[in-house]
């Protein structure tokens, strides 16, 4: 699809941002169809659970999908706060790979009882590939400035420009708050001084504006707050899928910063695609065996020692042993032995520890 219309959505939840997002990821591609966008991104809180639906319902509009993950950076000022948001986008396979590793990551090494989150470190050891948003007046940049930190403001953008090198944009936001009038002439200013580009984002949360009200309950029941709640969660009523024109009207005086959208579209070239499943490879199998005959030969000393304990008569025993090599080759058309090799390790180590299992234990 030929790029028309001026602006590409670059940060839209789908409701996969599990209790903040209300857009089905179809409904995604459908925003964009009919906005005339040849693009759009996916960008859900610490998560690609979308990617795989969005993208099939994407080409199945002539939709360009970008997947990418809004993932939070840990503050080593108070490492109790809650992380600071940045937006990462794949730009290639390998892009893809590696967000999936810093999505994972995000979510094991995040103190316990905190919320996802990344080292600095860990983010820019695994940048290849990604196309890096700063996050708005929210993000770490935004956030520094309207603290007056200037210096680390800048330090950090270094740091982030060091691994992300042309594939790092300082993002500017205008959804009416007074942090994001507050920090962007300092994140203009940055982005001119380090030689960044700008990019324009609305961070979508609702398909349409009507939608602000229903949005803001379903905020609420995620906070167990009620609807009157001052100091709750809350996002405003420009968070919706706008239009080009309205985002073009939006940042009128700076053009460039919706240019620049396109721009990054267009080198972004990821999707998901189906495959067969990728079944982990069992640490048990015997020296010199395969899978298929490990299970082979363990089912069969198990058959034999169960043949004994039960008594069952020399001449019925054929019968059995037919049945179990019926068995275990259609596990080995299917391919399933490593499968049944993890699952034998979980039940006889459970024995072992006197834990019940069986049919209807789980």
């Amino acid at each position: 699809m030929a790029f028309e219309a001026g602006f590409v959505h670059l940060r839209c939840h789908s409701a996969y941002s599990l209790s903040e997002g209300a857009i089905k990821p179809d409904r995604l591609a459908e925003l964009a169809a009919r906005h005339g966008m040849p693009a759009v991104a996916i960008t859900d809180t610490s998560n690609l659970f979308g990617a795989l639906e969005f993208s099939a319902a994407c080409m199945g509009r002539g939709v360009q999908p970008i997947l990418g993950s809004v993932l939070g950076l840990a503050r080593t000022d108070q490492p109790r706060a809650d992380p600071d948001p940045l937006v990462l986008l794949a730009k290639d396979p390998a892009g893809v790979a590696n967000l999936m590793r810093l999505s994972s990551a995000s979510f094991l090494e995040a103190p316990a009882g905190a919320l996802p989150q990344l080292g600095l470190d860990r983010l820019c050891a695994h940048a290849g590939g990604l196309m890096l948003l700063t996050g708005g007046a929210e993000g770490p940049l935004g956030r520094l400035l309207g603290e007056g930190q200037g210096p680390a403001a800048e330090a950090l953008a270094r740091a982030l420009r060091e691994a992300f090198a042309d594939r790092m944009a300082i993002e500017l936001q205008r959804h009416g708050t007074e942090a994001e009038r507050a920090s962007e002439p300092a994140l203009v200013m940055l982005a001119d001084r380090l030689g960044l580009p700008l990019v324009a984002t609305n961070d979508c949360f609702f398909a349409d504006a009507a939608m602000h009200e229903a949005h803001d309950a379903l905020l609420a029941i995620a906070a167990g707050r009620p609807l009157a709640s001052s100091d709750r969660r809350r996002v405003t009523p420009e968070h919706w899928f706008k239009s080009a024109a309205l985002m073009r009207e939006t940042f009128a005086d700076l053009p460039e910063a919706c240019d620049n959208t396109l721009a990054i579209a267009r080198r972004c070239a990821a999707t998901a695609e189906t495959r067969k499943p990728l079944l982990p490879v069992s640490p048990k199998v015997r020296p010199g065996m395969t899978e298929a005959e490990t299970v082979r030969a363990m089912a069969g000393e198990g058959l034999e020692r169960r043949l004994v304990e039960q008594d069952i008569p020399i001449s019925d025993r054929a019968r059995y042993r037919e049945r179990l090599d019926y068995e275990l080759g259609v596990i080995e058309t299917m391919g399933f032995a490593g499968y049944f090799l993890i699952v034998a390790d979980f039940i006889q180590w459970a024995k072992a520890q006197a834990i019940p299992v069986g049919p209807g234990r789980g």
